[in-house]
């Protein structure tokens, strides 16, 4: 058998299986399984070792070759294979370790029990094994396939932000109530349209005009309100003072509660 190895490529490999605590490495010869065509072939050395491409990460360019050289905030979303629903996941991740996450589900109840569960694994785990690990609901898996994929290759939205972002960037997206953007539209072509749901809050009223199209609408902040109740203000009070409106409300010809009429 000949035996023959590349000077600079036998102290990187033994470099790093002595960072991995493991031992692989020999000098000239490994003690990895080889097969009986390959153990027999003529050794020739290997040239240019140019290691892994730069990626952009939290302000700096990094040659990533293990879990601990990637950092990174990015969002992504997963679906499961019915696609009865859908999870937006947010990750803040220092040194490979995931130190924020932000689990959003829409579209399935099971999901939201899922997500809580989701919240207290992610943390703690290096993207590698949260990849690996049952995150219960099967759209928060795939979010998190998205999220590794994007993190990996330098597309991480802090990719040139430097310093990265501060734990508990991901709130922001929430905004001052701390829920979720959801936008909760149901049609018919009979009937038409209805908004639920949209950025400003819970539809109360849609504002119609003498073609009974929709100009406008009422809408109440949910979170702001339950904030007042919470600190003492009367329901009602509360209720009346996160009351807002959009576009041509008060000019409307007629208004229709979007759930009952």
């Amino acid at each position: 058998m000949s035996i023959c190895y590349n000077e600079r490529w036998y102290k990187y490999y033994n470099a790093v299986g002595k960072r991995r605590g493991v031992d692989f490495y020999l000098k000239g010869v490994t003690t990895m399984l080889k097969t009986h065509e390959v153990e027999h072939m003529t050794c020739i050395a290997k040239g240019p070792n140019h290691g892994a491409a730069p990626i952009p990460e939290e302000g700096k360019w990094v040659q990533a070759r293990e879990i601990k050289d990637i950092s990174g905030f990015t969002h992504g979303v997963g679906w499961c294979a019915p696609q009865q629903g859908a999870c937006k996941l947010s990750l803040n991740i220092k040194d490979g370790i995931i130190q924020e996450a932000l689990v959003e589900t829409i579209g399935c109840t099971g999901m939201t029990h899922s997500a809580a569960m989701a919240g207290e694994i992610l943390t703690g785990k290096t993207i590698l094994e949260a990849l690996n690990t049952d995150l219960v609901c099967d759209a928060i898996n795939t979010a998190m396939r998205e999220l590794f994929l994007q993190i990996v290759y330098g597309r991480s939205q802090s990719a040139f932000s430097e310093g990265g972002l501060a734990i508990g960037a991901s709130l922001e997206d929430l905004g001052k109530g701390l829920r979720s953007q959801v936008g909760t539209i149901f049609s018919t072509l009979e009937k038409g349209p209805r908004y639920l749901e949209l950025t400003e809050g819970y539809i109360v009223k849609l504002a119609l005009d003498k073609d009974d199209q929709i100009t406008g609408y009422q809408f109440l902040k949910v979170g702001p309100m339950l904030e007042q109740i919470k600190k003492g203000v009367d329901a009602n009070e509360a209720y009346q003072k996160n009351l807002g409106t959009y576009g041509r409300f008060a000019d409307a010809a007629r208004y229709i509660d979007p759930r009952n009429e």
